[in-house]
């Protein structure tokens, strides 16, 4: 009953984004596939939210596909709420993947589908936060998400100095990932002619969150968006990518812990707009009014 009520709260909390945001301008909606059954974070209260926000900006149609593996541990009314599609699911059917998936390996079927989708330019996909802990040993998915939470030997380190030069760190070498800061923290923004960021002020406050460091990975075709001085690590971190793969479109964030964190506008705006990104490779969808500013975050209501 609780879970009920707490969903409901969350859908009423979404209407009270603001009317620009949430105009689609009459496109054909983009079809969506959340994938998630087991992770380390609570997937069970943020894949709602994420398939909310996306539908709530009349953009998208989001199906979920929730692993039927033992570890799923889903919610006795997962199926009633979600109405999930099969696991695997046929991602043929879609124009973009989003991974809340952080657990053992998936099908091959599955693998390869998504590999040769993306590399053909069919099919988009979008990585949130620990997404990119995942398939430490599937090479390919390594390069589809540029960096993530993998060890040193996994490849180079990406961060900018004071004065917003990138610096690589070798592999091998340096610390490995970790979130040595969390909290709230500014988004820089380091390409503001990307559709995804273009029109986000300079600057922005991020709602409490974890503030992935030393991530690690091959680091090829990246286009960096956004990053958040870390006070950890006293280093500018990566925050959002993007990765060309193939002819496909990644899109990457590592922000998005749990609800909390995903109840930033920054955060809600990102992701609505990266993931229209990487299905279609424009951006039609507005930045809101109530953005949040340099110094004060933005937040939609937390559920009761």
């Amino acid at each position: 009953m609780y879970k009920k009520l707490a969903l409901l709260a969350l859908v009423g909390c979404m209407a009270l984004l603001p009317q620009r945001f949430v105009a689609a301008g009459g496109k054909d909606k983009i079809r969506v596939v959340i994938i998630d059954g087991v992770n380390n974070h609570q997937w069970q209260t943020t894949t709602p939210l994420m398939k909310q926000v996306l539908e709530d900006t009349g953009r998208f149609a989001v199906d979920v596909a929730t692993s039927n593996k033992p570890d799923s541990k889903k919610p006795a009314d997962w199926e009633e709420r979600m109405q999930p599609v099969p696991f695997p699911p046929d991602l043929g059917k879609y124009d973009v993947v989003l991974s809340n998936y952080n657990g053992p390996a998936w099908p091959e079927q599955l693998k390869k589908q998504l590999d040769d989708h993306l590399k053909a330019g069919q099919l988009g996909l979008v990585i949130v936060h620990a997404a990119n802990n995942s398939f430490g040993n599937w090479n390919e998915y390594l390069r589809m998400v540029g960096m993530g939470w993998y060890g040193k030997d996994k490849g180079d380190r990406l961060l900018l100095d004071e004065s917003g030069n990138s610096v690589r760190v070798p592999k091998g070498q340096g610390d490995g990932p970790g979130h040595r800061y969390s909290g709230q923290f500014v988004v820089t923004i380091r390409d503001n002619e990307h559709p995804v960021t273009r029109g986000m002020p300079a600057e922005w406050m991020h709602n409490n969150d974890e503030l992935y460091d030393n991530m690690r990975g091959p680091i090829e075709n990246i286009r960096l968006l956004a990053t958040a001085y870390s006070k950890g690590t006293k280093a500018h971190e990566p925050m959002i990518w993007t990765i060309s793969y193939g002819k496909g479109r990644v899109f990457h964030t590592p922000m998005g812990h749990d609800v909390n964190g995903m109840r930033c506008v920054g955060f809600i705006t990102t992701l609505a707009r990266g993931t229209e990104w990487a299905a279609t490779g424009a951006v039609t969808l507005p930045i809101p009014e109530n953005f949040p500013s340099t110094d004060k975050v933005s937040q939609v209501p937390a559920p009761k």
